[in-house]
């Protein structure tokens, strides 16, 4: 991608060339976190960051970084000069919550990510352990965007199983404009 471009990339389209160039030099890595909101979402919630799980050693992953001009910082953080977006790395397994390990993943182009009712499971995680209102209302939008993808009785299983039945129930009240 030319200078110009990385300043005006979308994250969609850094998750691209970040998923291209690690899948090319034989890393397997999912996308997770807020940048899967922002790809679902088409953008109405806006991540700053990366976040991939990949069970690739971290030096082999920052010098296929490095391919691209990205230049690690700080053990699993990532950033280029011209890039709005950094890349993180947490540690795997994928999990959300309780469920470990997540297995089933969606492809879009060359990026692996979340599926959108994983995405979904993965906000409400963080509404459900940490009461994190920003994250109950991107399960919402992911949830609106991708309505005809999402496994509702998946989620809501998945919710009496981390113990808490009654967020979800105030999550798909929200999702249906009853509160």
């Amino acid at each position: 991608m030319k200078k110009a471009g990385w300043k005006n990339a979308d994250v969609e389209q850094v998750a691209r060339i970040v998923s291209g160039e690690l899948e090319k030099n034989g890393v397997s890595a999912v996308l997770v976190g807020g940048a899967c909101v922002s790809i679902y979402t088409r953008n109405k919630y806006e991540s700053s960051d990366l976040d991939y799980v990949s069970h690739a050693d971290l030096r082999q992953i920052a010098g296929i970084l490095e391919n691209i001009g990205f230049k690690q910082k700080s053990g699993r953080h990532f950033e280029r000069a011209g890039c709005p977006y950094f890349v993180e790395f947490p540690p795997p397994p994928v999990a959300i919550g309780k469920e470990v390990p997540v297995t089933r993943y969606e492809r879009i182009k060359t990026v692996i990510l979340l599926t959108p009712t994983d995405c979904v499971k993965d906000r409400l995680a963080a509404y459900f352990h940490w009461n994190d209102p920003q994250s109950l209302e991107q399960a919402i939008l992911v949830a609106k965007a991708q309505r005809k993808k999402l496994d509702m009785k998946n989620i809501e299983k998945w919710s009496a199983n981390e113990g808490y039945p009654e967020k979800f129930s105030h999550f798909q009240d929200k999702l249906l404009g009853k509160r």
